[in-house]
């Protein structure tokens, strides 16, 4: 069969397993085990051996597999790595979100950008991976719930450290148009819940309103973000340089005449580094601890503030000298490097002392919209990339 034949197979093979992966309705927070176990099923045909993790319910999954090299020489093993959530689907779609459409040079649904497509590009190519000469281990690493504060990976950076898995290369596949992103700022996220003592309006001294405290705190988050500005660090890269807070909603009471006796606050952080994730949150313990609660206990002494953690995404850190980076512009042949504001697992990788990049086809300005999208000819970049990493994979 020829070169052209053998492209057109490939290409025509990645559509139909991203199609396939459309239909799965991985919802962040909602079982993925049957788009998990399609994964696993293709790469085991190949002769990959695989391990998962899994969430206390077993509802939510991740997989790990490894096609071995036939021929190790030494070279560090890479890690294709792609999330199998989406987020929801709201309303205006002109098309079934969970039924890939081709229209315009463009395949709609939901997950075709991020980031389904790198993962159909990843197995569609698999077989070439199996079927080569490899001299080092390519790995296929996929994840839960990345979209809501990376809860997934975490459990498999775990058993990656406990199987003693500390070095290699890994390609983190978000939409990125195939341009290589070496750092992005943490993204911290967490609900505050307040508890105080309900009752009539008209005598507000002997209630304790949760809503009333709840705002004294957004307040301080306010008052602590303008203190943020002022810890830039030197020759940031990121745009805005320094450390961001943003309030997602402040939700509580029932009624205009009921003092309301519970009340939450959900907030988010995007650290430019961690040691301002410690300063926000040490000063908001201090602030509740030795002012608002003693306040609220004088009236009621049951009364609580009690902080969430929904979900702590570790920064990703530029690094001068990544050879995972430097792996990705031999093949693409683009030296230049961008950040993003965007969290991505990438951190989790790096922590563990895994070479980390972060590059992919689509476009981020497709993520999480109304009709998600990902260009045809970024598909075909992404499988020309692959071929790259198959030809610096196998004995010359």
């Amino acid at each position: 069969m020829s070169t052209e034949n053998n492209n057109k197979e490939l290409y025509n093979n990645s559509i139909k397993i991203l199609s396939d992966l459309i239909s799965f309705k991985t919802i962040s927070g909602e079982d993925n085990n049957s788009l998990i176990n399609y994964c696993d099923d293709i790469l085991k045909k190949l002769g990959a051996t695989s391990f998962k993790t899994f969430d206390d319910e077993k509802k939510r999954v991740n997989l790990f597999a490894t096609l071995k090299a036939k021929k190790p020489n030494g070279k560090i093993p890479i890690i294709l790595s792609g999330h199998t959530d989406v987020v929801p689907v709201s309303k205006g779609w002109s098309t079934d979100p969970f039924k890939a459409t081709i229209k315009d040079d463009k395949l709609y649904g939901r997950g075709s950008c991020d980031m389904k497509g790198f993962i159909a590009c990843t197995l569609a190519f698999a077989p070439i991976f199996a079927k080569s000469n490899l001299d080092r281990d390519i790995n296929f690493s996929f994840t839960f719930d990345e979209e809501t504060a990376c809860i997934g990976a975490p459990l498999l950076i775990k058993e990656l450290k406990e199987r003693g898995f500390k070095k290699g290369i890994c390609i983190v596949g978000e939409p990125t148009n195939m341009k290589i992103i070496d750092a992005h700022k943490g993204a911290y996220e967490y609900t505050t819940y307040f508890e105080g003592l309900a009752g009539h309006s008209s005598q507000p001294h002997k209630g304790v309103s949760a809503v009333e405290y709840a705002a004294r705190y957004v307040n301080k988050l306010i008052e602590l973000r303008e203190k943020l500005k002022n810890r830039v660090p030197k020759n940031s890269i990121f745009n805005p340089p320094y450390s961001t807070l943003s309030v997602g909603g402040i939700f509580g009471g029932i009624a205009h005449n009921v003092i309301s006796d519970k009340c939450h606050v959900k907030w988010e952080t995007r650290p430019v580094v961690k040691d301002d994730a410690v300063y926000l949150n040490t000063e908001l313990d201090k602030y509740v601890n030795e002012i608002l609660l003693p306040e609220m206990k004088k009236v009621y002494p049951d009364s609580k503030i009690s902080k969430e953690i929904i979900g702590e995404i570790i920064g990703f850190d530029r690094d001068e000298k990544s050879e995972a980076c430097e792996f990705v512009s031999s093949i693409t042949g683009d030296n230049s490097r961008e950040v993003v504001s965007f969290g991505t697992e990438a951190g989790l990788f790096q922590e563990i002392g895994i070479s980390t990049a972060v590059c992919g086809p689509g476009s981020i300005e497709q993520a999480h919209k109304i009709d998600e999208f990902i260009k045809l000819e970024e598909i075909k970049k992404c499988l020309n990339f692959l071929n790259g990493v198959k030809d610096k994979s196998i004995q010359n």
